[in-house]
This record gives structure tokens, C-alpha cells and sequence, in this order.
């Protein structure tokens, strides 16, 4: 992917919540003695609006000035990752109309492109994603731009799969990932089934600022676009070509019918339910427990408000029917199932959640191991993985002679090394990609992470050691005893409201210009700024590296979707307690450095 550099030189808004003033907002005069802000909201209020939800919320903020300054005084602003935004009523809100919005600014960008166009659609089982979904392809045909939509919620795999299955122009999927149940979110996607360029998403963003949200929008209806062709629902060949390039993944086909393998599976109320458990029953884990309360899709979320599988309360469930059946593996993905997180079982009987680190650690060690001996390894085999995870996997790697490539955080990197084997006709030297917040992909079907292929890796991966008398924890310490006692923890730092954004990039700006000479007694003996690609050879990222002479790291990042400064540490102790005891005297020695 081409470097965008004014990506380099854009507002800090860009991707810290993806939010910009507006012009009448606080930070700005007024205009003929109304705030600009009340004045969109009162053009609101007297609208016909379709959706009868906003209203209601409308007339209860009436009068309420900081309510209506926070839902009117900044614009969900279209990034790489779409949109990402609480529900409700306004432009700072994911609703039908900015959804709209965001579509007409697509399909305006695709058609000055030239030629027929197609987007694919995909949705989870959050609130209202089923109607967003239907809107987008509405606003899409009214464009002449052909809809490809899944007739039921499909998740992110599925969505790159169609784009490029489908030979799409464009994806959209509909979700907010593992936001809590009161956001919704807009991800876009290019047609290499990579979520968008900076250049694709600045030109569909000016494309949205020159669009009147209510007369700017071009409608289909829904049922006539069906009928003439301008809307076409995915058919079932395209969904069992998905599954049938998951399954050509396996390492070890056939294994898992034997090997007797029990497990205890939650879709936190998401879009996982249906692929991960044909898959898995297709390659022969049939003895599957679903966790009852967490079945079926409910964008509600009822018994997990923070539908993440990186957070233990999530599995909490699932963890105690584990315990209650003696199964060997709890795992659980999340709504949109791109990432899935995992407990296993130990020797004692007990579960331990395995980390993002961790498990991208085993599955790249058992890949290699396996492909190596079923004699399927490529040429100069290639694995992936971001900056910001383990340099286990590194070492592990190299135990196998793999080459690891280390891009910048966010999956479309890695999807981007895949698009660049693919160019050079090699892309099957490609066998495993990974960031440590979950994601994991093997082979190169789709260009986003799938939590439907790590559920099956993950499985036939317990399925093998426990063939062999072994286990995931007993693996998981071997790689340990042989590499290593690595540390890898992540901290976060929240700077809500409108002025955080200003804070965190205030906070950026301050480490760039007076960098800490040591930490926790620690020589700096390096600091990486990736923000100087000439010096990382990678894109410009807001993302700082600091060495240490002990070897430890400590990686400073704002996130991406969320208004968080990340700080990721990796250590290396002879055991858990001493990576764990220097972790926490730096974690201690950068703090104050960030409030």
C-alpha cells in the first residue's frame, strides 16, 4: 500500500476517535448569533426522520446544550476503519443517516473511477446492523454501483472473502468489533479485501464533507434494486467456497476426527455461531458445547456489556460450564469474529486464559512444526506480525527458518505483505500472520484477520497434543524453557472527551521532544520513532520504540479507534516473576509520563 503523506500531516483527530469539529462547535464563533451545532440540530428536529428512534431522543435533549454539543458539534469523521461510533441521534452518532452518508461519499468516489462498479456487505449481530447493512445497499444502487449483500449476518472473513471472491470494487462491513453494546461502526474495505487506504478513505471522506446528510443522498428502494439486479444477495456457493479455503488450511487433515477433543465454545452473541461450528464440525470436532445464554446473536449483549475475548469476564461463562464438563478447551469469539480468545486447560484442572502473544507464539510453532513435517512447508516460507507483538515469535521463526516480517500495527499491513507476495507470484511462501490483540490468519483467502480460521488451528492445534499426551500448557512451557521467559503486557490510558484528543497528541509530541534517557534504571540504548519512515523503512505511524539495555521494550501508542494511549512492555526474566517484577517497574516509571 502507498504511503499517503498527508496521512502524515492530518489533525490528530484523524485517528484518535476519528472525530473533527465542526465549524460552530466550541472551538469555533458563532454564526449569526447561533452556535452552528444548534442550528444542524434544530434542522434535525424538524426533519421527517425515517428512523423513529431519533426523534424521541431529539425532543429529550431540547434545551440541553451540552447534549446537543455532543452530538452535533463534531462529525464522525470516515477513516481507514470507516466509522466507529455510540448510537443515537446527530452526526457524532452512528445512525441511518450517517451511514447514508458515508455510503454516497463511497459510491461517489468509486463511479469518478469509471466503469461498473460492486461492493460486497456484510453485518454482524449488533443494533441496527442488519438495517445499516440494508441502507448501504440502498444508497449503493440509487448510484449504479451493484450490491453484493450476505442475506444473514456473515463476519469480517466472510465480508474479504466476497470482496475479493466477487471481484468487488469495494467491501462494507457493519460493526464495532468489541465496543460495548451502544456503538455501531462502518468499516470499509478495498478491493483486495484490505480494509482502506489513507488515500481511498481521505478521497471517500471529501467526497462525504461536499454531501448534504438529508438532500445529498441518492435512495433505491430496497425491494425494487432486488428485483432489477441492483442489489444481489450473496449466494450459498460463495459461502461454501469460504469455508472450503479455511479447511484447505489444516495442517493435519483428519487428525481431529479421532482425537476425541472436547470443547466448550461462546459467540458472545455475535456472527461466529454459524461458520466457526460447520467448520469445526467439518474437520471433525463434533463434541462442542455452546455456552446457552451467549448463542444466539443479540447485539444487546445481556451477560457480557464488553463483548471482548481478550478480557476474562467475557468468558466467565464459558470458563464455568469448562469446568463443569472437563472440557479440554474454552474458546470464544468476538461479535464480528475476527479475533478469538482462548482458556486452556492445566494440569490440575484448572483454566488459564492464553494471551494474544501467547497463542500467536503456539500456533506459528505448531504450523512450522507440522508443515515441516508433513512435508508442505514452502520455499522461504513467510510469517507476519505487527511491531507491537512478541519477539517470541521472532525467535521461533528463525528455530525454523522462517522469514518474519514486522509491520506496523492494524491487520492491513499484514494483508499488505500478502498483496505483495501475491504480485511477485508468491504467495504462497505466505503461512502465518499475526497481531497480539487476537488476530490471526493463516493462508492468503482473505486479507483480514479470521477468528473462524484460528478457532480451527486452535483446535486441531489442542486436538494434536492431546493425541500425543500432551497439551497446550505443556507446549506453551516448552517454547518457554526453549526460547525463553517472555513478557508482553499491555496498559492503557484513557483521554475521553473532546480535548483528548489535543492531550494525547500534546502527550506525543512531549516524548518526541524530551525522550526518557532511562526507565526503571534502565538505559534507553535506542528509541524508534516510526513517525520518520526513512529511518524504519515502513509508512509514517504515530508509535514510538524505546530499547532498553536489559533488553526489555517498551512500545508508546494511541490507538486507532479508541481515545487510548497504549503502552505495550515485553520482557525476558529466567521465570514469570522476575519478567513480571521488571514489567511492573517500568509500567510504574512510565505512568506519570502520560497523565
Amino acid at each position: 500500500m502507498a504511503y499517503d503523506k498527508k496521512y502524515k500531516r492530518r489533525h490528530a483527530a484523524r485517528r484518535f476517535g476519528r472525530l473533527r469539529l465542526k465549524r460552530g462547535s466550541a472551538a469555533f464563533p458563532e454564526s449569526g448569533g447561533i452556535l452552528m451545532y444548534q442550528q444542524e440540530y434544530e434542522r434535525w428536529l424538524a426533519a421527517e426522520l425515517e428512523d423513529k428512534d431519533l426523534k424521541p431522543e431529539l425532543l429529550s435533549i431540547q434545551g440541553i446544550d451540552a447534549e446537543i454539543q455532543d452530538r452535533f458539534a463534531v462529525e464522525l469523521e470516515f477513516g481507514t476503519a470507516g466509522l466507529r461510533g455510540v448510537l443515537g441521534a446527530g452526526t457524532n452518532r452512528m445512525n441511518i443517516y450517517m451511514v447514508r452518508k458515508a455510503t454516497q461519499g463511497l459510491a461517489n468516489y468509486l463511479n469518478k473511477q469509471g466503469g461498473k462498479k460492486s461492493v460486497a456487505i456484510s453485518y454482524d449481530s449488533r443494533i441496527k446492523s442488519d438495517v445499516f447493512a440494508r441502507e448501504a445497499a440502498r444508497v449503493l444502487a440509487g448510484n449504479g454501483v451493484k450490491a453484493y449483500l450476505y442475506k444473514e449476518l456473515m463476519p469480517v472473513p466472510a465480508l474479504s472473502f466476497a470482496t475479493r471472491h466477487l471481484h468487488c470494487d469495494a467491501g462494507i462491513m457493519v460493526t464495532a468489533s468489541h465496543n460495548p453494546a451502544k456503538y455501531n461502526g462502518y468499516k470499509a474495505y478495498g478491493p483486495d479485501g484490505c480494509q482502506m487506504t489513507s488515500e481511498a478513505a481521505d478521497a471517500v471522506y471529501a467526497e462525504m464533507q461536499a454531501t448534504d446528510i438529508f438532500a445529498g443522498i441518492r435512495l433505491a428502494d430496497f425491494d425494487a434494486a432486488l428485483e432489477q439486479g441492483g442489489i444481489e444477495y450473496i449466494g450459498q456457493d460463495t459461502i461454501e467456497a469460504l469455508y472450503e479455503n479455511i479447511k484447505a488450511q489444516s495442517v493435519r487433515p483428519g487428525l481431529c476426527k479421532t482425537a476425541g477433543l472436547k470443547l466448550v465454545y461462546s459467540p458472545l452473541n455475535g456472527s461466529g455461531l454459524v461458520p466457526v461450528t460447520r467448520v469445526l464440525g467439518d474437520i471433525g470436532i463434533t463434541d462442542i458445547t455452546i455456552v446457552p445464554e451467549q448463542q444466539y446473536p443479540d447485539g444487546n449483549f445481556p451477560t457480557c456489556p464488553y463483548p471482548n475475548p481478550e478480557i476474562r469476564e467475557a468468558l466467565a461463562l464459558g470458563l464455568a460450564l469448562a469446568e463443569k464438563s472437563g472440557a479440554d478447551l474454552m474458546l470464544a469469539t468476538d461479535p464480528d469474529a475476527d479475533r478469538v480468545g482462548i482458556a486452556m486447560k492445566c494440569p490440575d484442572g484448572s483454566y488459564e486464559l492464553v494471551s494474544g502473544n501467547e497463542m500467536g507464539a503456539l500456533l506459528l510453532d505448531y504450523i512450522c512444526a507440522g508443515r515441516i513435517e508433513k512435508g508442505t512447508m514452502p520455499k522461504k516460507p513467510v510469517a507476519v506480525k505487527s511491531i507491537v507483538s512478541t519477539p517470541l515469535a521472532d525467535a521461533i521463526a528463525a528455530h525454523y527458518g522462517v522469514e518474519m516480517r514486522s509491520v506496523l500495527t492494524g491487520f492491513k499491513w499484514i494483508g499488505d505483505q500478502i498483496a505483495n507476495l501475491e504480485a511477485a507470484g508468491e504467495v504462497d511462501r505466505f503461512i502465518f500472520g499475526f497481531e497480539e490483540s487476537y488476530g490471526y490468519l493463516a493462508g492468503p483467502y482473505v486479507r483480514d484477520k479470521d477468528a473462524v480460521i484460528g478457532s480451527m488451528l486452535i483446535c486441531e492445534m489442542a486436538a494434536y497434543y492431546r493425541s500425543i499426551g500432551s497439551s497446550i500448557k505443556q507446549r506453551l512451557e516448552e517454547i518457554y524453557k526453549q526460547y525463553g521467559r517472555y513478557l508482553n503486557k499491555v496498559d492503557s490510558f484513557e483521554f475521553p472527551g473532546l480535548t483528548g484528543m489535543e492531550k494525547m497528541a500534546s502527550i506525543m509530541q512531549k516524548l518526541r521532544d524530551n525522550p526518557p534517557a532511562e526507565l526503571a534504571g534502565h538505559k534507553v540504548v535506542k528509541v524508534t520513532d516510526y513517525k520518520k519512515p526513512e529511518e524504519t523503512g515502513l509508512p509514517a505511524a504515530n508509535v514510538l520504540i524505546y530499547s532498553l539495555e536489559n533488553g526489555a521494550t517498551v512500545v508508546v501508542r494511541p490507538s486507532g479507534t479508541e481515545p487510548k494511549i497504549k503502552t505495550y512492555f515485553t520482557t525476558l526474566g529466567k521465570d514469570l516473576a522476575e519478567a513480571q517484577a521488571q514489567k511492573d517497574a517500568l509500567a510504574a516509571a512510565i505512568e506519570p509520563i502520560l497523565k
